[in-house]
């Protein structure tokens, strides 16, 4: 069964730094893209950041210059480092992923909640 399974977050303090983790397993042909997007609450979810299998990214206007999207290809697995975190930054954030696989292309993890305060 393919899944994304999302580790790191949790209770951050203003200013400080979170990392999150996405692994995708189960049987899959090829990645082409993963991202990561958060949903506040009361608010829809959006777009974070995303990078391609060739390593190209985008991020939303809110993630520049403050949170950097990479990724391990070999092991399936794509990073969000948050850095000065504001508490405009608490959301639920999920993984996505486009994939090749047998059970279909678009995939979203469960979520992981990051709390920024003091």
């Amino acid at each position: 069964q393919v899944q994304l399974v999302e580790s790191g977050g949790g209770l951050v303090q203003p200013g400080g730094f979170a990392r999150l983790s996405c692994t995708a397993s189960g049987s899959i042909l090829k990645i082409y893209a993963m991202a990561w997007h958060r949903q506040a609450p009361g608010k829809q979810r959006e777009l974070v950041a995303g990078i391609g299998y060739d390593g190209r990214t985008n991020y939303s206007d809110s993630a520049k210059g403050r949170f950097t999207i990479s990724q391990d290809n070999a092991n399936r697995t794509v990073f969000l480092q948050m850095n000065n975190l504001k508490p405009e930054d608490t959301a639920v954030y999920y993984c996505n992923a486009f994939m090749q696989t047998t059970q279909g292309y678009d995939f979203w993890g469960q979520g992981i909640q990051v709390t920024v305060s003091l």
